[in-house]
């Protein structure tokens, strides 16, 4: 199998030579057990070079089980990995197998494996090096045979000088490690991706294929991409699902870049295919608040540097105070623009009644 039919089969977007090595050495070691630990930013495509080094390996017919040790609590985190027994803490209503016995034969691929609790740490690495395990609650020990695959966006190094990750653990995942670099390191398969995501999602939706203007094009090249692949495929699907023309600019694709280069906490919001006029609905809003959060930093900022600015002086007003009533104007004309002069939802952003709105339409004469 050659590198670009590899790349066709998994997944794997990218004609940059940074990519092609790395599948490169996928290629190579997939047809091992060996331990592989994946590294790099967020939202670089992790799971999916996990997923092809399943795919190309001898276990492919069997199950591969994804875990992200991040999202699931410490206290349970255990008892997901290993199972348990009946009754061996409140809530065990029956013996329950763990991911390792679910995984036998397959690849077991622990994502986010820096936020692995230590007490958990070292029952891992004994399942790694004996290959055994018992249930919490259970007296008998279980034998697996499972291919570990890793992966982490923090640096495990400095984790285990801050003594937060075992070292021994660390060297023992760390037999094969392969840094997927982030998006903005290889330009070159932004229009690759971007031809991608577009394609996928009309043909999901059933709907024509967009257009993207050039300016479209430059803007998005021009851009960091502080989230990645995950945050271009955001950023083209929002775009498709709010276009009404079919043809896609610099003017829609720049307020997404904003709100995702923004705020950190909203990088990462799940897009869904098929979306409802409230899921819709849902997502403007979301933006709106983000933008609302941009001004409410800019002013915490602003009344840091220059307190008195904020304060009258002499009997008036500083002239960098704007009043209360051009501020609430301003407000509503942000949510007109945002909704695309939807006066429900504009109210609804603004969370004030429509009839309050349309008296305040009235006040400052905006039409």
């Amino acid at each position: 199998m050659t590198i670009s039919e590899f790349q066709k089969k998994f997944g794997i977007i990218g004609r940059s030579q940074e990519i092609k090595d790395l599948v490169d050495i996928v290629m190579q070691v997939a047809q091992s057990d060996i331990s592989v630990l994946l590294t790099g930013e967020s939202g670089v495509g992790k799971e999916v070079f996990a997923r092809a080094i399943h795919g190309y390996s001898k276990r492919s017919n069997k199950e591969l089980v994804s875990v992200n040790c991040g999202a699931i609590p410490e206290g349970i985190l255990e008892s997901e990995l290993f199972g348990h027994k009946k009754g061996a803490f409140t809530g065990a209503i029956d013996d329950r197998k763990g991911y390792f016995e679910i995984a036998d034969g397959g690849t077991l691929f622990l994502d986010e494996i820096a936020e692995m609790p230590l007490t958990t740490q070292v029952k891992f690495l004994r399942v790694l090096e004996t290959k055994e395990f018992m249930r919490i609650g259970g007296e008998r020990v279980t034998k697996v045979d499972v291919r570990i695959i890793t992966a982490t966006n923090k640096d495990l190094q400095r984790e285990v000088d801050a003594k937060r990750f075992r070292k021994d653990l660390y060297f023992r995942l760390k037999a094969v490690t392969l840094n997927i670099p982030p998006l903005r390191s290889r330009t070159g398969d932004i229009l690759e991706l971007i031809s991608h995501f577009a394609k996928s999602y009309s043909d999901n939706n059933k709907i024509p294929e967009p257009k993207f203007t050039k300016d479209a094009f430059d803007l998005m090249m021009n851009y960091s991409w502080p989230g990645n692949i995950r945050e271009l495929k955001n950023v083209i699907e929002t775009a498709i699902a709010l276009s009404r023309t079919g043809v896609i600019d610099s003017e829609m694709i720049n307020p997404l870049l904003s709100q995702t280069a923004a705020s950190e906490e909203f990088r990462n919001l799940p897009v869904h295919l098929n979306r409802s006029p409230e899921a819709l609905d849902r997502e403007m809003i979301y933006r709106a608040l983000i933008e609302i959060k941009k001004d409410l930093i800019d002013l915490k900022n602003m009344a840091a540097k220059n307190p008195g600015d904020l304060y009258f002086h002499n009997g008036s007003v500083n002239s960098e105070v704007v009043p209360i009533q051009e501020l609430e104007k301003q407000a509503i004309l942000n949510a007109l623009n945002f909704t695309k002069h939807n006066k429900r939802k504009a109210a609804k952003l603004l969370r004030i009644s429509e009839r309050t709105l349309y008296r305040k339409l009235k006040e400052y004469q905006i039409d």
